[in-house]
């Protein structure tokens, strides 16, 4: 590991080069470049997922952490890593304080591993318009989380207002479990679905967008149970019969009309597993656009432009006081 302290973006990219060189040309392979964008306090969770979403995805690593966006003194550290703690990938982790992080992209792109995807990647929570944040106007896929907004529900609503081709949440990763279960529970059914009932808390999101797909597939407004955690999922089919999954310790009780009931494994992984996910697909995904749709109430939201323009924000404007003009 290198360590750079008040140093400059110039000199990240020099000793970047000349670590890969020590280490024999690691770029060789790269499939995308990450780019973390974290709270200080969440920079060693990031790693650790960046670290297990590399071990499947060969990419270069680049976790920003700011602070401080107000300060006029501008300093920036960063600590290079090439293979060691972090596996076989190559990592970047900055830390900018003051004006420096506005401008985080400056110092970024030069370090992107050449002619492969981006994707940017909120561990904290996602600016109100990715637009406002440079980070997430270059990318070619940007990721969310809704849970880690103090209100999930409205976060997703200001996600489906802002969404473009490209963006994903992990509040929508973590349906997959649900949505694999669910499939294969229609296996021996074709009649259409008259009514689905959702046990789940009011304030989750991956709950919220698992009846967002629903309604969008099914083309029936779930029903709402409200609960501590998310449940299970209940669904009355035309001709009379039911299905039903009902979490239980890690499992699913799975009860269908005239079959035998069983107990299949609910799959729990961790942020690195999820992140890995959303990895493999580095095109627009359809199926989270129209559950967000559904789950929101918006619509068309895959014609939208994938193009985002860079709007300049200014976290300091909002503590200066406003001007006052006396009179003549």
């Amino acid at each position: 590991m290198i360590g750079l302290w008040d140093t400059t973006g110039a000199a990240v990219v020099n000793a970047l080069a000349a670590e890969r060189r020590t280490a024999g040309g690691v770029a060789s392979g790269l499939a995308l470049t990450l780019v973390a964008v974290v709270d200080e306090k969440r920079v060693r969770d990031a790693e650790a997922a960046a670290t297990i979403a590399a071990a499947a995805h060969p990419c270069r690593i680049l976790i920003v952490a700011r602070y401080d966006v107000t300060d006029t003194h501008s300093r920036l550290d960063a600590e290079i890593v090439v293979g060691g703690r972090l596996g076989p990938c190559e990592a970047v982790v900055m830390r900018m304080r003051g004006r420096l992080a506005l401008h985080a992209e400056s110092v970024t792109m030069p370090l992107m591993a050449p002619d492969v995807p981006v994707v940017t990647w909120w561990h904290s929570e996602a600016p109100e318009l990715v637009a406002h944040d440079p980070l997430g106007v270059f990318a070619d896929r940007r990721i969310t989380d809704a849970t880690q907004s103090k209100d999930p529900i409205a976060m997703l609503r200001a996600r489906a207002d802002d969404y473009a081709p490209g963006d994903t949440d992990l509040a929508w990763t973590r349906t997959t479990p649900w949505r694999t279960l669910i499939a294969g529970a229609f296996d021996a059914y074709s009649q259409p679905t008259r009514s689905i009932t959702i046990t789940a808390p009011d304030n989750d999101p991956s709950a919220a967008l698992l009846g967002g797909w629903l309604k969008a597939r099914l083309g029936v407004d779930p029903t709402w149970v409200s609960a501590p955690t998310l449940a299970g999922v209940r669904f009355e089919l035309a001709d009379g019969d039911a299905i039903e999954l009902a979490a239980n310790n890690g499992t699913v009780q799975l009860r269908r009309s005239n079959l035998p009931e069983r107990s299949l494994p609910l799959v729990h992984r961790t942020l690195g597993d999820e992140l890995a996910e959303e990895l493999r697909r580095l095109d627009p995904d359809q199926t989270y656009a129209s559950a967000l749709g559904a789950a929101t109430g918006r619509t068309d939201l895959d014609s939208r432009s994938a193009t985002r323009v860079h709007i300049w924000k200014d976290p300091a404007l909002a503590e200066r006081p406003e001007a006052v003009v006396s009179p003549a």
